[in-house]
């Protein structure tokens, strides 16, 4: 029950315009709402990267990514279809879907439909999509357990409960026009 209600908190945090912590497939990950604006500015400024990189998004419901598989070639949807849910994240035409500071100076964007239950269970509550991108600042280790989170952000950040794979390695990333894999 703790769980549920820490979920429910970090969702109305997310509502709110706020970044918060959440364990994705491997790594620890920060989150917040994909469009708001301030909301993404301030989770870079947090990893100390650079908004026209572009972010991650994550959902644990494929219909919330259906404006965008709905473009792709019959093959490129089975394809990426194939591989969810996991810790494959796949570069796709935006088609002007998601906002620019989501896909940074690209015209694709970074999607996922998760396997991590917390991450999974946020974007349920949430209604939507969430920004995740590694717990850490830009070219340092990605936190693997909560201390580290809190090591980097302190502890005034709002997390969701859950646990990594310790064994697991971030999530690969894919180009589905290609089939490129970056990552």
């Amino acid at each position: 029950m703790a769980s549920l209600w820490r979920t429910k908190e970090a969702s109305a945090s997310l509502q709110a315009g706020d970044v918060i912590a959440c364990p994705a497939e491997a790594v620890w990950g920060l989150s917040c709402d994909p469009w708001n604006l301030s909301a993404v500015a301030f989770l870079c400024e947090m990893k100390q990267r650079a908004l026209s990189k572009g972010v991650i998004v994550a959902s644990g419901d494929v219909a919330h990514f259906a404006p965008l598989l709905d473009a792709l070639e019959d093959e490129e949807r089975t394809c990426l279809l194939a591989s969810w849910p996991g810790s494959v994240t796949w570069l796709v035409p935006n088609h002007g879907y998601f906002p620019s500071w989501v896909t940074g100076e690209s015209n694709e964007v970074a999607i996922r439909v998760t396997s991590a239950p917390a991450l999974s269970s946020l974007c349920r509550e949430f209604g939507g999509p969430v920004v995740t991108t590694s717990a850490n600042w830009a070219g340092a280790q990605p936190a693997k357990h909560l201390f580290q989170v809190r090591r980097y952000f302190g502890s005034r950040i709002a997390v969701v409960p859950g646990d990594v794979n310790l064994a697991g390695k971030p999530s690969t990333i894919k180009r589905i026009k290609t089939g490129e894999v970056l990552r």
